[in-house]
């Protein structure tokens, strides 16, 4: 019998250690719950060759494909055209929303052959106004939403899919490691294995003017300098309180290119010096590979980013997620996946003083923060599988 040929659309940015991590974790997912299958990357143009290494160093024989399908049909070169012929299903890999629709739109239009969503968010970037986005999403076998709010949006934007449930991120699935590199800056560092936890924070919107070639905007710039003081002062405050009434030292770290001036800045520069003395700041960027590496020998995370959060949760490790009305309602998942009391919104003020606490009490209380985030592991860990069985049989069909 012919085996079944998935041909993977993901593989978005690379300034973020969170983007890279999908694609790895879908191809996680399909190893292990569909090794029979084969999987071809469809990724995008501007996906590094220095990040399609980093996970080739965990899936050796990956064939990874990039281009486009012209309006003729015809992909603009053999190796798409190729891996567009041989597959048998196109699946949509997780990210904040269908973010290859385009792709996804042709490859239905031309080839007729079906396709599905692994967990993104939906409504973050007003697809309601959107009725291609709607239409395609309708047609697809299944979409799996990784947050309950993007679910019901859909249902409510009269989007018909015969199957949408919950999914969460593939995220949570990667497995990369670069130990070596890791364990080098640990001891470079004096960062001792489960003696410190990770501290992430994030302006409210990326200046991506600053690494990619993209336009200023006056606009999301005045919005994150009115907002970073608050938007830090209770991090920071987490960080004076876990030094000093703890053991643990803090490691602040990036999960973009945009963070180490924004950390420094906002906490590194403005920390006591003898609370300073128990606390490394990251200076350069890493990719997700090393990043887990670290985060999994740390004793939990707490910040205003997402993937990392997901990252640690996905092996074990306690990590505290805090949002604002900026994002997208993807932080919503912690409620779905059990972990509410670690999700704070900084734009509530109630909520922002229990940022503190609940930092202390991960700390004090590792041993029942580490039984939390497994049971939560676990709860991710069945609903990948789920969701992987619906796509086995798709594609038996």
């Amino acid at each position: 019998m012919k085996k079944k040929t998935i041909l993977l659309r993901s593989s978005w940015q690379i300034v973020n250690i969170g983007d890279i991590a999908h694609t790895p974790g879908v191809l996680t997912l399909l190893e292990n719950y569909i090794p029979e299958a084969e999987v071809i990357l469809w990724a995008s143009d501007d996906f590094t060759e220095e990040a399609l290494a980093m996970i080739r160093k965990r899936f050796p024989n990956l064939q990874a494909v990039k281009g486009r399908i012209g309006m003729d049909g015809r992909a603009e070169n053999p190796e798409l055209q190729q891996a567009l012929d041989q597959s048998d299903f196109l699946l949509h890999g997780s990210g904040p929303l269908l973010v290859a629709h385009e792709d996804v739109l042709a490859y239905t239009k031309h080839l007729g052959k079906p396709f599905g969503v692994f967990g993104i968010t939906y409504g973050g970037y007003n697809e309601s106004n959107w009725p291609e986005v709607r239409q395609i999403l309708s047609e697809a076998a299944f979409i799996y939403f990784r947050d309950s709010v993007s679910l019901e949006q859909a249902k409510s934007d009269g989007i018909t899919s015969p199957l949408m449930e919950f999914g969460p991120d593939a995220a949570f699935a990667v497995d990369l490691r670069d130990e070596l590199r890791a364990q080098a800056f640990l001891a470079d560092n004096g960062l001792e294995e489960g003696e410190f936890l990770c501290c992430i924070t994030r302006n409210r919107y990326t200046p991506f003017w600053k690494v990619k070639d993209v336009p200023f905007s006056e606009e999301k710039h005045a919005r994150n300098e009115a907002m970073k003081e608050q938007d830090h002062e209770d991090l920071r405050q987490a960080i004076i309180e876990v030094t000093r009434q703890t053991s643990f030292k803090v490691l602040i770290c990036p999960e973009d290119m945009t963070q180490m001036e924004l950390t420094k800045e906002m906490l590194w520069d403005r920390l006591p010096e003898d609370v300073r003395q128990r606390v490394v700041w990251r200076e350069n960027f890493w990719l997700t590979d090393e990043a887990l590496s670290v985060y999994v020998r740390s004793a939990g995370l707490f910040g205003s980013e997402m993937h990392s959060p997901i990252m640690c949760i996905g092996n074990g490790i306690p990590a505290i997620v805090c949002r604002w009305m900026e994002q997208s309602t993807k932080g919503y998942m912690w409620k779905d996946i059990g972990l509410e009391e670690w999700l704070f919104d900084l734009d509530q003020e109630a909520e922002r003083r229990a940022v503190v606490p609940a930092v202390l009490d991960l700390a004090i209380n590792n041993t029942e923060a580490r039984r939390k985030a497994l049971a939560a592991k676990e709860r991710v860990e069945e609903l990948h599988k789920n969701m992987a069985a619906v796509l086995e049989n798709e594609l038996n069909k």
